[in-house]
């Protein structure tokens, strides 16, 4: 499925809860509990929600993520919007390092018009957008390939990673949890993503609204690793506060291709 509007409001309610009742729901959103019925039949059949008797809560697993498919649906508009922000950002002519993620993968399809650019990834679906740029040098890790989302991991992809230094690394995350850790799931991704931050000059984290509140089982970094943030809405408590402790510089694109800057 892709989420309505009031449905992404629906999912990041209940992640920053944990869980909720429908009643709670219906009365946050502004609709029957009827309407809220359905959404939430709809978001458990995508397995973006988890239903018990009266409420919903987010799905109880920390050690998967959700398939390559329903995470490009999800929140699609506003990696869109996030992707577009970023690209206005990027510089013609620098180097990226660009790691895997359907936020990232909007990413590489944002910057087709840019030149100059030599790009390292260890995502297939970024290599093959960018290699259709020809004022761009695609750089492909090597590694184990993921069957599920194209992605490049292992101690190959690690050594592979540490041979550059790149002006600034283009990451996506699983999960921003409310102590300020950024984290994913499969420990090898988290192994490269790590290499990945050690060796760029500038770091930017591109992470929709739904990521924060979210629960995964492996830590990648602490939000202060990150020089900025680029999201598609205002953030919940306690993200700005810990933006701001952390000197994080917000980007928070708006509609009709607008970015508003936070300074932190």
């Amino acid at each position: 499925m892709t989420p309505n509007p009031r449905q992404h409001r629906l999912l990041a309610y209940v992640r920053g809860q944990q869980s909720s009742t429908v009643d709670e729901l219906a009365a946050r959103l502004g609709v029957t509990a009827q309407t809220i019925r359905r959404d939430v039949q709809r978001m458990a059949e995508a397995g973006l929600l988890a239903r018990f008797h009266g409420g919903v809560s987010i799905p109880s697993s920390t050690t998967e993520n959700l398939a390559h498919t329903q995470r490009e649906t999800l929140n699609a508009p506003g990696k869109r919007r996030i992707a577009d922000t970023v690209a206005r950002a990027v510089p013609n002519g620098c180097s990226l390092f660009i790691n895997i993620g359907t936020t990232t993968e909007a990413i590489a399809r944002a910057l087709m018009r840019h030149t100059g650019l030599h790009v390292v990834t260890n995502d297939l679906n970024v290599a093959a957008t960018l290699s259709r740029n020809r004022g761009c040098e695609v750089i492909v890790a090597g590694g184990v390939v993921r069957p599920r989302d194209g992605g490049i991991v292992g101690e190959a992809t690690i050594d592979f990673i540490r041979q550059f230094k790149v002006d600034i690394a283009l990451i996506g995350i699983s999960s921003i949890e409310a102590d300020g850790s950024l984290r994913d799931y499969d420990y090898r991704e988290v192994k490269v993503s790590q290499a990945i931050i050690a060796h760029a000059r500038e770091i930017w984290l591109a992470a929709d609204t739904t990521k924060f509140n979210r629960r995964a089982m492996v830590k990648v970094a602490d939000i202060a690793q990150i020089d900025q943030l680029f999201t598609d809405a205002a953030l919940p408590d306690p993200f700005p506060a810990l933006l701001a402790q952390a000197n994080v510089h917000c980007n928070i694109a708006e509609s009709a291709g607008r970015s508003r800057a936070e300074s932190t």
